[in-house]
């Protein structure tokens, strides 16, 4: 996973996804994007493949957003990280 080269929404591999690593995944968007204003108490994973995409229950939004939106930042936080250590 890597936000210069994000996961398409109809990426077979988002097809093996199942509810539990994709509530997994919205638990961890939560921790992670607090800092960031990202804020989705009411995501569940949905149940439901749209054109084989997994949806989450926000808005019918493809896990693969899940999946960039932690790629992203998990690199912004590695950047600044780094830009902290140089300082």
């Amino acid at each position: 996973m890597s936000a210069h080269h994000p996961i398409h929404p109809a990426d077979p591999a988002l097809l093996h996804l199942t509810s539990r690593q994709v509530t997994e995944l919205i638990v961890e968007l939560r921790t992670e994007g607090r800092e960031f204003g990202l804020l989705w108490p009411s995501a569940i994973p949905g149940d439901i493949n749209l054109h084989g995409r997994r949806l989450v229950d926000i808005g019918n939004v493809p896990a693969s957003t899940l999946i960039n939106l932690l790629a992203l930042m998990r690199e912004y936080k590695r950047n600044r990280d780094v830009r902290h250590r140089l300082e």
